[in-house]
């Protein structure tokens, strides 16, 4: 789900259990206040919370904020938009514009076919 090619330019992520805020938003490229604000908009963003309420992110987590932060930066979807993508619900409409390009890909191949047997 997660597109490599949208983050190459991410940081690697360490094999460690658990990352404290500013580590995530160093190796996500987003501010603390963004990865606050994006638990709240998005359900499946749950961070372990410790003493005094400080976040620990998980390994997953962060993969999730990465493709949180490709579907808004570089996508162009907005917070609703990627949560329903996130969510599956956009998955539907995905394969159907998806069958449309490659219907309308194998007409003009077919087209691009007839013209060379000439």
């Amino acid at each position: 789900m997660l597109e490599t090619s949208n983050n190459d330019e991410l940081p690697a992520i360490p094999a460690k259990r658990y990352f404290a805020i500013g580590e995530v938003s160093d190796l996500c490229y987003v501010k603390p206040h963004v990865l606050r604000y994006w638990e709240q908009e998005f359900p499946q963003l749950k961070p372990v919370k410790r003493r005094g309420n400080r976040r620990y992110y998980q390994r997953q987590d962060v993969i999730l904020i990465r493709q949180i932060r490709s579907l808004l930066y570089q996508q162009g979807y907005t917070i609703g938009g990627a949560r329903q993508k996130l969510s599956g619900e956009g998955a539907k409409e995905d394969l159907i514009q998806s069958q449309q390009v490659i219907r309308q890909v194998r007409f003009e191949l077919e087209d691009i076919l007839v013209m060379l047997k000439r």
